[in-house]
């Protein structure tokens, strides 16, 4: 090409993003810890935080640690966290009857986070699974061929109010059952407890992504297979318009917020679901998602930092208000 070659172009892109500066001024998507949630792991009794083994930097803590590390995360600016309970198998029965104990671990671990931190949102999760010895998010029909749709919600709604009695500042139904929203929001609203939101599950796919958090809370094995199948009351990962008519449903029966679940493989739905409501958008990354950028990482086959802020810029950039993710507080710290 000859020296005197000029492109005679009216529109160079380029222009901006020919300094860090420039980038900076027009960047579109940015991701703060005001925008990340941290799911939790909370286990009983006075050891050692537990390492998930699946899950490098992830703990099981027991209540006292947890407080600690809830009261640590707010100070980065992280606003919120998810409880998720770990119990031991003597704690868990076929009906998930510990679910509506009023002294049960997550309670107590509500309770204790909002005495020491009482400006960290709480988020709980509303599901059967980490109380039932079969691991399934409900109660089984008869012949155990699979969750019988209202009894759980019957049970969910009482397990609603529970955590809303404890202070809680959202309760997030994981379970997929028909009609849980609507139940859960009239039982609280019944209860007095109008100020506490529903964060739904509104699109949560069965995902082969979840396999390090069902390691985590004890649940993968429960019925001695590796693998639970959630199929009749989870989300077909190939269905699009199925999943835009949950969140509508959702939305109707009086969520404050609609979430995507895994996040990383559906990034098309998050930008569906923002586009189709006024509702916040949360999004969770989930366990598997962390997994394998960590596993990536160890084998030098990926940058561990680039990868996982890029992931989470990408969940933002598609539509998402909230993300729950495992990266949340060294996200924040290697940030700052």
């Amino acid at each position: 090409m000859s020296e005197e070659f000029k492109l005679k172009l009216t529109s160079r892109p380029r222009r901006l993003r020919s300094s860090p500066s420039r980038r900076s001024m027009v960047e579109e998507s940015r991701v703060t810890s005001a925008d990340l949630i941290a799911p939790m792991f909370v286990i009983d009794g006075g050891g050692d935080p537990e390492a998930v083994e699946s899950m490098p930097g992830v703990y099981r803590l027991n209540v006292e640690r947890l407080v600690v590390e809830c009261e640590e995360l707010f100070s980065l600016g992280i606003p919120a966290v998810a409880l998720f309970p770990c119990l031991e198998p003597s704690q868990k029965d076929y009906k998930g009857s510990g679910a509506l104990d009023p002294h049960a671990l997550v309670l107590r671990a509500v309770r204790a986070i909002k005495e020491k931190t009482p400006g960290l949102t709480v988020i709980t999760d509303i599901a059967l699974d980490p109380y039932t010895t079969h691991g399934h998010d409900g109660i089984l029909t008869d012949d155990e061929t699979d969750v019988a749709n209202d009894a759980t919600v019957e049970v969910l709604m009482k397990m609603a109010v529970l955590h809303a009695e404890a202070g809680v500042d959202f309760v997030a139904p994981s379970d997929m059952m028909d009609g849980r929203v609507g139940a859960i929001r009239a039982a609280l609203n019944e209860a007095g407890s109008t100020q506490t939101g529903i964060i739904a599950y509104s699109a949560k796919f069965a995902s082969a992504f979840y396999g390090p958090f069902r390691d985590a809370v004890g649940s993968a094995t429960a019925r001695g297979k590796p693998s639970l199948d959630k199929r009749t009351y989870q989300l077909n990962p190939a269905n699009r318009r199925e999943a835009l008519k949950e969140t509508r449903l959702d939305e109707a029966e009086g969520a404050d917020v609609l979430m995507v679940k895994p996040a990383g493989p559906c990034l098309d739905i998050i930008r569906e679901v923002r586009g189709g409501t006024e509702l916040p958008v949360a999004a969770y990354q989930v366990s598997g998602e962390y997994a394998q950028i960590h596993a990536a990482a160890e084998r030098g086959w990926l940058d561990l930092n680039a990868c996982r802020n890029e992931s989470l810029l990408a969940i933002k950039r598609a539509g998402a208000d909230m993300i729950l993710t495992y990266f949340a507080r060294v996200a924040t710290e290697k940030r700052g």
